[in-house]
C-alpha cells in the first residue's frame, strides 16, 4: 500500500441485523474505535437497505467518522422494478459507497458483467463510489483461469467509465472459493491478483490512475489474518463479511496494527 492510498475497511453485513440491531452495532463500534483508528483507515458500514436510514441518522447525529455503504443497487433511476432500490434513493440517504458485482449477486441472482457495469455507472452518475467486486471460482482457480477471469471482469466493469470516475473507484478482489468458507488466499497470491487488476486498469486508462485506485481483499478476513494482508504493498484494505457482524471482531480488524 502506498502512502497515497488510504486503507479502506468495509463491513458487509449481508442479510443480517434489523435497524435496531444495526444501531446497537454501530454504537458499540464507536466505543471500540478511537478517533485515530478511523483517521488511519477509512471505515465503511454496509447494512441492509432497511437499516440505511437508521445508521445514517446515527452517523450524522453522533458525528461518527464512518462512511455509509449500500450492498446493492438497481441501474435504473426509477421505473416499474418492484422491490428494487435506485442510486438516487441511496444518494438521498447520504450513502457514499455501493457494493456492485458481489459474487453472491452474480452466483445467486444471475448478475452478469454487463449488469454490473450498468450498476457501477449508475453509482458514479449519482455522486457515489462503487466497490466493484471481482473474483474467481475454485474450478477456475484450479484450471489456471484466475488471471483471465479477473481481467475480463475489470475490463467489462469499467467499460464506458470516464477516467475521472474510474480514479475514484474501489475494487474488491474476493476469490469466490474463500467467501464464508473459512479459507483465504495467501497474501502473496492475493497481492499478485491485485497487481493484475492494476495492470488491467493501466491498459484501459494509465499507470498513474491504476496506482491511485484502492483495491481491497475480501474472503474470510479475520482479526487473525488481516495484518498479513495489509502488510502486502498492493492491498489497501478489506471487504469484511462474517467477521464484521461482531463489533469487537470488526474493531480488531480496523485496528490491525
Amino acid at each position: 500500500m502506498t502512502q497515497e492510498r488510504r486503507p479502506i475497511i468495509a463491513a458487509n453485513w449481508k442479510m443480517h441485523k434489523t435497524h435496531l440491531e444495526a444501531i446497537q452495532a454501530v454504537q458499540k463500534l464507536s466505543y471500540l474505535l478511537e478517533k485515530e483508528d478511523a483517521e488511519r483507515a477509512e471505515v465503511v458500514v454496509c447494512p441492509p437497505f432497511t437499516a440505511l436510514r437508521a445508521v445514517q441518522t446515527l452517523i450524522d447525529a453522533d458525528k461518527l467518522p464512518y462512511g455509509l455503504g449500500a450492498q446493492n443497487v438497481h441501474p435504473e433511476d426509477h421505473g416499474a422494478f418492484t422491490g428494487e432500490i435506485s442510486a438516487p434513493m441511496l444518494a438521498a440517504l447520504k450513502v457514499r459507497y455501493v457494493i456492485v458485482g458481489h459474487s453472491e449477486r452474480r452466483q445467486l441472482f444471475g448478475e452478469d458483467d454487463l449488469f454490473v457495469n450498468k450498476k457501477a455507472r449508475a453509482v458514479f452518475a449519482n455522486g457515489m463510489t462503487p466497490i466493484v467486486c471481482v473474483g474467481e471460482t475454485l474450478d477456475e482457480r484450479e484450471a489456471g483461469g484466475t488471471e483471465s477471469k479477473v481481467a475480463q471482469q475489470i475490463r467489462r466493469a469499467f467499460d464506458n467509465v470516464a477516467p475521472e470516475h474510474a480514479a475514484k473507484a474501489v475494487i474488491a478482489y474476493e476469490p469466490i472459493w474463500a467467501i464464508g468458507t473459512g479459507r483465504n488466499a495467501e497474501p502473496a497470491d492475493a497481492g499478485q491478483v491485485v497487481a493484475l487488476i492494476r495492470a488491467t486498469l493501466a491498459e484501459r486508462y494509465d499507470a498513474a490512475l491504476a496506482q491511485g485506485v484502492r483495491v481491497q481483499y475480501g474472503g474470510s478476513v479475520k482479526p487473525g489474518n488481516i495484518r498479513d494482508f495489509m502488510a502486502h504493498p498492493e492491498i489497501d484494505g478489506a471487504l469484511v463479511g462474517g467477521a464484521s457482524l461482531d463489533a469487537e471482531e470488526f474493531a480488531l480488524i480496523v485496528k490491525y496494527r
